[in-house]
């Protein structure tokens, strides 16, 4: 991260040549993927211990992956970006496998990185690597569909955002928003949203950088739109009447059976920037208030 970070309500630069993780920076493989331990079914176990309800487990996703898969200096390992996704997929699949066999019921994609096909410093980057971002995009759409193909019975979502870092704010001390990408769902909406095979897509709307409910109108009719609209980035709880309108301006493009309702993003983050506990409940709170009021 550079200076700029620290910055409330500004993008937050990422260094992918930087050390860190490769859900942050792009890393080259020394050797083909394995699955040495299926996290998501270990949450999945023990989270089901604990709770009355269904537990719903988070996958990242193959866009996600690639776009973090530094394969200039990865080609002794992996000749194309055809044959690292191949490994991806099958090993996403074995982690799907794993989790329905547990009792799995709602599995959800992340997949925030298919804002990176409308933010033009995305793009720069892409082409100046020698990719081709239309072919890139096509290609993980074919990856996403076939990690969640045949497994019957399951509810897949797939979230898209624009990034959830945060920061304090030095002027109040208070937690505010910052964003990887910049860029509206219009320019991706027909081909993503009709492409993509889940059965939920998970869309930031919590505030004007997300654009319009114009796209949508390209929400095939056998998918649930959820909007994003209580934010995770600031402690400020959104009111009802406000999020009764916003879910009223949606269903002018995508009727309302085929809305919901959900917070942004996560209420963490790999910055351990978040809002206090508290706040975070009264916005759950706030969702099943507006969820009751607009769909009882």
């Amino acid at each position: 991260m550079d200076g700029v970070s620290v910055q409330p309500l500004t993008r937050a630069e990422q260094n992918f040549s930087a050390p860190g993780p490769p859900i942050v920076t792009r890393r080259r493989v020394v050797q083909r993927l394995q699955l040495k331990r299926n996290v998501p079914l270990e949450e999945f176990r023990f989270s089901s211990g604990l709770a009355n309800k269904p537990v719903k487990v988070t996958v990242l996703s193959a866009d996600r992956i690639s776009q973090r898969f530094d394969w200039e200096h990865s080609m002794s390992v992996y000749p194309d970006m055809e044959a690292f996704l191949a490994d991806v997929i099958e090993i996403s699949r074995q982690i799907m496998g794993e989790l329905v066999q547990a009792g799995c019921r709602y599995i959800q994609i992340d997949a925030p990185g298919y804002t990176a096909y409308v933010d033009e410093v995305s793009l720069d980057r892409m082409r100046a690597r020698g990719e081709d971002p239309d072919k890139n995009m096509a290609r993980s759409i074919a990856a996403d569909n076939a990690v969640i193909e045949g497994f019957d019975g399951v509810t897949f979502g797939i979230h898209l955002c624009r990034g959830n870092p945060r920061t304090i704010d030095p002027a109040t001390g208070k937690v505010m928003p910052q964003w990887h990408r910049e860029g509206h769902y219009d320019g991706i909406a027909e081909r993503l949203f009709s492409g993509l095979k889940h059965h939920r897509l998970l869309l930031e709307y919590d505030d004007e950088r997300s654009g319009s409910f114009a796209p949508l109108r390209f929400v095939p009719p056998d998918k649930i739109a959820v909007l994003g609209l209580v934010t995770t980035k600031r402690s400020d709880l959104e009111p009802l009447d406000l999020l009764r309108r916003r879910v009223d301006e949606a269903s002018k493009h995508l009727a309302v059976e085929q809305l919901a309702l959900s917070p942004q993003c996560g209420f963490g983050g790999l910055d351990h920037i978040a809002i206090p506990e508290a706040d975070q409940w009264r916005k759950f709170e706030r969702i099943l208030e507006a969820a009751h009021a607009i769909w009882s």
